[in-house]
C-alpha cells in the first residue's frame, strides 16, 4: 500500500474516525463536569468561575481549536464512509443480520449524526458564540444567566432533550466501535469496554438532559 493509499483507504478513515471520536468523548467528560457545576445551585457563582477559567485559559483555547477541527474531521470522515458503504451496497439487505451491529442505532449513525449536527448549531449559537464575542470584546459574560434565559423556553429544552438523546444512541455504538476500529479487541477487555461504553452513553447524556430540565422546572435558580 502506497503512502497516499495509507491515508485515503477505508481503514485509514476508520482510524481517523476512531481517534477523533475518542478525542470528542474526552471533551464530553470535561464539558459535562464543568456544566454540572450548576447543580451546586449557588446562583451560578461556581459555574461562572469555571466557565470564565475555561474561556480565558490559553491552553484550553488552543485545545478548543483542535476540538473544532477534530469535530469537523470526524463528521467529514463519517459522511465519506457512509456514502462509500452505500455505494458498495446500493440494495439493502432483505433481512438484517442478527448480530450486535444490526441494532437500529448502529445502522442509523448517519441520522443520529445529522441530529447531533443540528443540535450543535443551536448549542453553539446560544452559548459558544456569545461567550467568544465577550472574550474578544474583553467583556464579562454571565454564562449561568445565559443558560437560564435559553432554558426558560420549552422549545429549547425540547431541542436539547432530542440532542442528548441522539448523543446517547450515537455513543452506544460509537464508544465501542472506536476501540474496535483501532484493533483493541480482546476477550478479556472487550466486555469491559462494552460495559463502560454502555454506562457512559447513559450517564453523560442524562446529566446533560438534567440541566435544562432543572432550570426550566425551577429546581435551579
Amino acid at each position: 500500500m502506497s503512502n497516499s493509499e495509507l491515508f485515503t483507504s477505508s481503514i485509514a478513515k476508520k482510524y481517523v474516525m476512531a481517534l477523533t471520536g475518542l478525542f470528542l468523548i474526552s471533551f464530553l467528560v470535561i464539558h459535562c463536569t464543568i456544566n454540572s457545576l450548576i447543580f451546586v445551585n449557588d446562583g451560578g457563582e461556581t459555574f461562572n468561575e469555571a466557565a470564565h477559567f475555561m474561556s480565558h485559559n490559553i491552553v484550553i483555547r488552543i485545545l478548543e481549536v483542535g476540538l473544532f477541527f477534530g469535530l469537523v474531521l470526524h463528521m467529514v470522515q463519517s459522511l465519506i464512509l457512509t456514502l462509500k458503504n452505500r455505494k458498495a451496497r446500493p440494495v439493502a439487505y432483505a433481512v438484517a443480520p442478527s448480530n450486535e451491529s444490526s441494532k437500529w442505532y448502529a445502522r442509523s449513525m448517519g441520522i443520529l449524526g445529522s441530529l447531533l449536527l443540528l443540535f450543535l448549531v443551536v448549542h453553539m449559537s446560544n452559548f459558544w458564540v456569545p461567550t467568544k464575542q465577550a472574550v474578544f470584546a474583553d467583556l464579562e459574560h454571565n454564562s449561568f444567566e445565559a443558560m437560564k434565559t435559553v432554558f426558560a423556553e420549552w422549545y429549547f429544552v425540547a431541542i436539547y432533550l432530542v440532542g442528548v438523546g441522539s448523543l446517547s444512541y450515537h455513543l452506544m455504538h460509537g464508544f465501542q466501535s472506536a476501540f474496535q476500529s483501532l484493533g483493541l479487541n480482546h476477550k478479556k477487555y472487550t466486555p469491559v469496554i462494552k460495559t463502560v461504553g454502555f454506562w457512559f452513553s447513559i450517564i453523560v447524556p442524562a446529566i446533560f438532559a438534567a440541566m435544562p430540565l432543572a432550570i426550566y422546572l425551577g429546581v435551579i435558580e
